[in-house]
């Protein structure tokens, strides 16, 4: 809690979160979105070295709408951190040993006759969030703006576990699979196949990471009657010009981020003695407007529209989604419900535009409707 108040003081992007909240786990089958996760992280941030005290903290609306997309509710949000629960290893009142399940906000509230741009929320942490944040004797320092940068939701709690880590000067983790879908959040039932978590959840979390924290990460594999039964993560710090290029593209506007990231940036040179003539202009916003326009090449394609009928079956892309995002409940029964709101809209959208929607809505659907009993 010093080095968390020292940090507030300084008034920079940096913070500490404790390290028993980073290394709390989820109650199986329950996580955070991407955006309730970056609330939290805010929430951390604001308190700073109070955290571990019984009181309120208070954090305005317009620093939460920074690092959240426009239709997204605080109430929302607020919902999704008050039913969430998380777990860990306790002794029950006969010595037993027992596991303890706990939220992290006990009240909150919010102004509800100010504007989104003026208005403040308020919230109390539990006494057992409380007493983890007082107990730990390890943190991990993070970048604001890397917390708000990142895309996923594993790559965030992948981020925080790395940030930790290489703070203790033990930059590896070794992790059973078991483990590791509890540490970041994964739903029993996605990504079944490893093949599947790999290449949709460490891969991207290692794309993401790489690009905006301050270390990159790598890992090995372990294999057991031929499957992979526990994951080595090494965190390794990023050498000084390393860092000034995460600094340069935290910067940036985030809409290019993935296109640098890959390096499928085009770029155009003129020679100082040439003149551009319009219709060169003219010719080269047309090639990048149809270029734009035309159906993607890669596996987006699959998202060239939304099916009608039931997303279990040659929907593999929508149904990993609904899994993914939709807090457990069916999602044949998400997707009706997201037809019905969308109507002739739906029609109108595809590709990127259509993943994000999706995605977005079975985040929401999830915050409004909490957990199926």
């Amino acid at each position: 809690m010093k080095v968390a108040a020292t940090l507030q003081r300084k008034g920079g992007e940096e913070f500490a979160k404790p390290g028993k909240l980073v290394e709390v786990r989820f109650v199986k089958g329950q996580s955070l979105s991407l955006a309730a996760s970056r609330l939290f992280a805010l929430m951390v941030l604001s308190a700073g070295g109070d955290a571990w005290r019984d009181m309120r903290h208070r954090l305005r609306k317009s620093d939460i709408r920074r690092g959240h997309k426009s239709n997204e509710r605080i109430l929302d949000l607020l919902m999704e951190l008050h039913g969430t629960l998380f777990a860990e290893n306790d002794t029950s009142w006969r010595g037993k040993r027992a596991t303890k399940r706990f939220s992290l906000i006990l009240r909150s509230w919010e102004e509800s006759e100010e504007s989104e741009e003026t208005g403040w929320i308020e919230w109390e942490f539990t006494p057992d969030a409380r007493k983890l944040i007082q107990e730990s004797e390890t943190y991990a320092v993070m970048h604001r703006q890397a917390v708000l940068g990142f895309r996923s939701a594993y790559s965030l709690k992948l981020y925080e576990e790395g940030a930790l880590r290489l703070h203790r000067r033990q930059p590896v983790w070794k992790v059973d699979i078991i483990g590791l879908r509890a540490a970041l959040g994964i739903d029993p039932d996605a990504y079944a196949d490893f093949a599947q978590l790999r290449r949709r959840v460490l891969k991207v979390a290692q794309a993401e990471i790489d690009q905006l924290a301050h270390f990159t990460v790598e890992w090995t594999e372990t294999k057991r009657s031929r499957a992979v039964s526990e994951i080595e993560f090494r965190f390794k710090p990023k050498a000084p010009p390393e860092q000034i290029e995460t600094v340069d593209e935290l910067t940036r506007h985030s809409s290019g981020r993935v296109a640098r990231r890959e390096k499928t940036v085009e770029t155009m040179t003129v020679a100082d003695d040439q003149l551009v003539s319009p219709d060169a202009i003219g010719q080269l916003v047309a090639g990048l407007s149809a270029k734009l326009a035309a159906p993607d090449s890669t596996p987006r394609a699959k998202f060239a529209s939304f099916p009608s009928g039931s997303l279990k079956y040659g929907s593999e892309e929508f149904y990993d989604i609904g899994k993914t995002y939709g807090g457990g409940w069916d999602v044949d029964m998400i997707a009706t419900a997201y037809r019905d709101n969308m109507g002739e809209r739906l029609h109108r959208i595809s590709g990127r535009a259509l993943e994000k929607s999706w995605k977005g809505w079975c985040e929401s659907y999830s915050a409004r409707r909490g957990r199926p009993s």
